[in-house]
């Protein structure tokens, strides 16, 4: 389900805790009730969010139109892509990727190191970095973040995958951070974790429900610091001048909601906006209406994304208790690979993406070669309704007088397709999933919502449009499809998708997690996908084309990921706002480029101990946001 990185799209949308979601009216996400100093400076007044182009005190502003809500600004709850984005401008990670190749490249640390035995990671931790408030980023920061995930539920909702393996960390000096693991983990140089401020975010109580929304500026040590927030309205950040990277061109940032996506577009040809991104595309018809525009710039480019139907397995809680009201024939994997069967993908990207998507096949998008995976010839469940309606027979939903397939209650079969109200995808797939079930004597019932997280966390669903945006590193999005991903108990909210769990699965995620040798985890990692492309709990549609478009009249240049054809937002990293150029700042980028050139780059020294030469490898972001 993740956002549009719309939840982990991130599916249209990520996985909120139930304690602490917005709702769909956008009232405001909860604040501790004990009142506690909030992890960010004091707090100053408010005002509305400045226009496209010039700022309040005329420094330049580039605006982002956004289809998709901040579920919290708390990097230990965030999940959708909108949420993730922001955060990844605000809080450093130990390491980022090289916005050309995705290879690792200094982020907070500057150095790495493991030991002969793959168990301790020692981290050199720049002293060139500020909080915002003035004061030393140190390793104890990082040590602190990653106890508190390690010993706090709360604190773990979002990234504590990244975790759970960790036995203990450590800040020996205010330069060195020291992580040691319980058994070898791959993805070290791919800690996808925001690290904040100890000596701001130690006063917060609970976790689960904190979501750092109240006071501003937020003390932070990314190129931006926030400074204003409405809920479904706007997210307003400033340039850091002193971030040690360099300081973005912008003076300011803002993303703007909007919740129709026409609306959006007409905002940028008005010049309103400098940016639309989509939910999390642009449609065809918006991508070819805004290309005969001047001083409008479309880029459409392979996606990070895939664009998917999630089958409710049975949702059940990791202490055994099982919950939500999913149809019991979708338990039959023959079930599950019928319907599947009887999705034309070639049409949905003919006539839904019009050409701006490529045919689904596994869970990782071809943009990661290393990692994408294909079925066998004997293996795919390609479109073929008469084989779709013989494996219903054979599982005993056989069709009655009246053409209807009939389940073992006597009843006939109709199934609730959860789908985005903001998404025009979801709308129009849906009506050709009516019209091939039909066929197959399926009923099928749209339930599009602005929020389709209350009821997924239910298990109130049959199937659901679901998507996420994988990192170069695919762990994330491989982890929320483990049985430990499920929630303690119905009440809780884990970082499972949609409440998968398969002890094949989960056997060869520990070993892809566990394994160092490139070629020999990317196995790993497609043997996976097979098993997940097998259960049939998610029928990956499509990968879609990042479609977006800028003004070139108040941008000049900016850096897609990766450099040559490449995404503008939700990338892995902040490159395409930190290095943005103002249309008139008179600098010497090559404007007619609609990839501007990251520059400052240092190549940290890594040491790999008894590893040889590791590949760099990381998470997702974002359900999007998850990213």
């Amino acid at each position: 389900m993740n956002t549009q990185d719309q939840h982990g799209r991130g599916r249209p949308g990520p996985r909120p805790r139930k304690a602490r979601l917005l709702a769909a009216a956008g009232a405001a996400a909860l604040v501790l009730a004990s009142g506690v100093a909030t992890p960010s400076a004091s707090a100053g007044p408010r005002s509305a969010p400045v226009q496209a182009g010039e700022g309040e005190q005329g420094g330049k502003v580039l605006t982002v139109a956004v289809a998709q809500s901040v579920d919290s600004l708390s990097p230990f709850l965030a999940v959708r892509l909108v949420s993730t984005s922001i955060l990844r401008l605000t809080y450093e990670y130990l390491t980022a990727y090289d916005p050309k190749d995705n290879h690792v490249v200094p982020g907070l640390a500057t150095q790495w190191q493991s030991s002969p035995d793959k168990l301790t990671w020692t981290y050199t931790i720049r002293s060139d970095s500020k909080w915002s408030d003035g004061q030393q980023v140190t390793a104890e920061d990082a040590a602190w973040t990653f106890n508190k995930m390690m010993t706090d539920d709360g604190a773990a909702t979002a990234n504590g995958s990244f975790v759970t393996n960790f036995e203990k960390v450590t800040a020996p000096s205010p330069t060195q951070l020291v992580i040691r693991l319980k058994t070898p983990q791959a993805t070290m140089t791919a800690l996808d974790v925001p690290i904040v401020p100890k000596h701001v975010w130690e006063k917060v109580d609970d976790f689960s429900e904190f979501n750092n929304d109240k006071t501003f500026p937020l003390v932070s040590d990314g190129p931006f610091v926030l400074t204003d927030y409405k809920p479904d309205s706007y997210v307003r950040l400033k340039a850091n001048k002193d971030y040690w990277r360099g300081a973005p061109k912008f003076d300011e940032l803002v993303f703007r909601y909007y919740k129709d996506q026409d609306a959006a577009v007409a905002a940028l040809r008005k010049g309103e906006v400098s940016f639309v991104a989509g939910s999390p595309s642009l449609t065809p018809a918006q991508a070819a209406s805004l290309k005969g525009d001047e001083n409008i710039h479309v880029n459409d480019a392979p996606g990070r994304r895939f664009y998917a139907l999630a089958t409710n397995p049975g949702a059940q809680s990791k202490d055994g208790t099982k919950f939500g009201d999913g149809h019991p024939s979708l338990l039959d994997q023959r079930v599950r690979n019928a319907l599947f069967m009887a999705v034309d993908r070639k049409t949905i990207v003919d006539k839904v993406f019009q050409g701006h998507a490529v045919q689904g096949e596994g869970y990782i998008p071809p943009r990661f070669s290393s990692y994408f995976w294909k079925p066998s010839a004997d293996q795919e469940l390609a479109y073929d309704p008469a084989a779709a309606g013989k494996l219903l027979d054979e599982a005993g939903y056989k069709k009655n007088a009246d053409g209807k397939r009939v389940g073992k209650d006597g009843k006939p079969l109709n199934y609730r397709v959860l789908c985005h109200a903001t998404d025009p995808n979801d709308k129009a797939v849906g009506k050709y999933l009516q019209e091939w079930w039909g066929e197959l004597g399926i009923g099928t019932t749209l339930n599009c919502l602005d929020n389709v997280t209350d009821p997924w966390l239910a298990g109130k669903y049959d199937l659901a449009f679901d998507g996420w945006s994988v990192n170069p590193d695919p762990d994330f999005v491989l982890s929320i499809h483990t049985c430990a991903a499920r929630p303690q108990t119905p009440k809780d909210t884990g970082a499972t998708d949609n409440f998968i769990c398969d002890k094949t699965y989960d056997d060869l995620y520990a070993k892809q997690l566990a394994e160092y040798d490139p070629g020999k985890r990317a196995e790993l990692v497609k043997q996976m996908q097979s098993r997940l492309y097998d259960l049939g709990y998610m029928n990956v549609m499509a990968y879609p084309n990042a479609v977006e478009a800028y003004r070139t009249d108040q941008i000049k240049s900016i850096t897609t990921m990766p450099s040559d054809a490449g995404n503008i937002y939700g990338q892995d990293g902040y490159w395409s706002w930190w290095s943005a150029v103002p249309a008139d700042s008179g600098d010497s980028s090559d404007g007619s480029s609609s990839t501007g050139v990251v520059i400052g780059i240092v190549a940290g020294v890594v040491v790999l101990v008894g590893l040889g030469a590791l590949v760099a490898v990381r998470r997702r972001s974002t359900a999007e946001e998850r990213e």
